[in-house]
């Protein structure tokens, strides 16, 4: 990038094939391949820094006294409602979580509402009480935030955008860039009930016991792990759009690294096994929004786990795989029967509006 295009971006030819998209599509907000590429070859590219070259969870900036961590999430889920949450819980755990994937201490969040002309007042009230009391759970505070209407047909009832603050402990590095050959690949706990929460209200889908989601905030365990592992603590990651999978290979491709699952040692609740063979879903590419993924040295990944076990969110917590030199950025895994499998990071919308 010259000098001259520096001062007016106008001047730079955008580097996204625009002939084979010439338009947005719902992929490029799924958080797989296109969302990668909308960031890659059309964000950075335009607004440059060494903070969003990161690809992390948030950024941290350095401050007087010490680093500040900040990340920003707009919601955009439908159902507005759905067992065991809705819109404004969610947006106050994912970015809460966005900040402890950085092992930042959340503190404070900003809240912009976008409202649809002709949204029932007593809907409003209901999550502007849920998202007080998420943030009070969670141990932030809401210190400012903007509110706009829509025309009517516009808005699809409410978009919640939130902005997060939170305080990096010294010594604190974690970095999708930290991952090396050797480390252990844990999960907090079983993956996929997020989304198939929500989409078995949309398809309608029951089951023997309730299927709530796991929406929650994650600082707890985070904290839990950093106390155990201080700076050995490498890799955190939300795994929210595009699931685990495409957690792991955005840290795959970060670090230069080879990812190897043990698809036997995946935690997944049994419905949500049924549910996503009925829906000819993957339990990788389901979102989540109360688990997280982390990357631990070998020698430290029993104790990890026992910090992460420690807390009711995560018992149960399980390692599902290791980091290895060989097929650096992309993820295998080795399946029930023996066989061994590529899991590419999605390449499509396979649930739109999850989160």
């Amino acid at each position: 990038m010259t000098d001259e295009m520096v001062r007016d971006p106008t001047l730079m030819s955008c580097p996204l094939p625009l002939d084979d998209y010439p338009t947005v599509v719902l992929a490029h907000g799924g958080g797989g391949t296109f969302s990668r590429m909308l960031t890659e070859q059309v964000f950075l590219p335009a607004f440059g820094g060494e903070e969003l070259a990161e690809l992390h969870d948030g950024a941290v900036i350095e401050v007087e006294g010490g680093r500040l961590a900040v990340s920003t999430d707009t919601f955009v889920i439908h159902p507005l409602f759905f067992p065991g949450g809705d819109i404004a819980s969610l947006a106050v755990h994912g970015t809460v979580n966005d900040l402890a994937m950085c092992g930042a201490r959340p503190l404070s969040l900003a809240v912009g509402w976008i409202l649809e002309e002709g949204f029932p007042m007593a809907d409003l009230w209901r999550l502007a009480v849920s998202m007080g009391q998420a943030a009070r759970a969670a141990d932030v505070r809401i210190i400012t935030g903007d509110t706009k209407v829509v025309d009517r047909g516009k808005g699809d009832g409410v978009f919640i955008n939130t902005t997060g603050i939170g305080f990096v402990p010294e010594g604190v590095d974690i970095s999708p860039r930290r991952a090396h050959p050797g480390d252990a690949v844990l999960v907090s706990g079983p993956i996929g009930t997020h989304g198939i929460a929500i989409m078995s209200v949309r398809e309608g889908l029951e089951f023997e016991t309730a299927l709530e989601t796991d929406s929650a905030a994650l600082w707890a365990p985070v904290q839990s792990l950093l106390t155990s592992l201080g700076h050995e603590l490498h890799v955190l990651r939300d795994p929210t759009r595009g699931g685990v999978a495409s957690a792991l290979n955005e840290i795959a491709a970060s670090a230069g690294v080879g990812v190897l699952l043990d698809e036997t040692a995946i935690p997944v609740e049994q419905e949500v096994k049924a549910a996503c063979e009925i829906l000819g879903l993957d339990p990788l590419y389901v979102a989540n929004e109360g688990k997280l993924v982390a990357v631990v040295p070998e020698h430290r990944a029993d104790q990890a786990l026992a910090a992460l076990q420690s807390n009711p969110l995560c018992r149960r917590a399980a390692r599902i795989g290791t980091v290895v030199s060989d097929h650096p950025g992309r993820v295998f895994m080795r399946s029930r029967v023996g066989g061994i499998r590529i899991v590419e990071m999605l390449s499509g919308e396979q649930l739109p509006r999850i989160c």
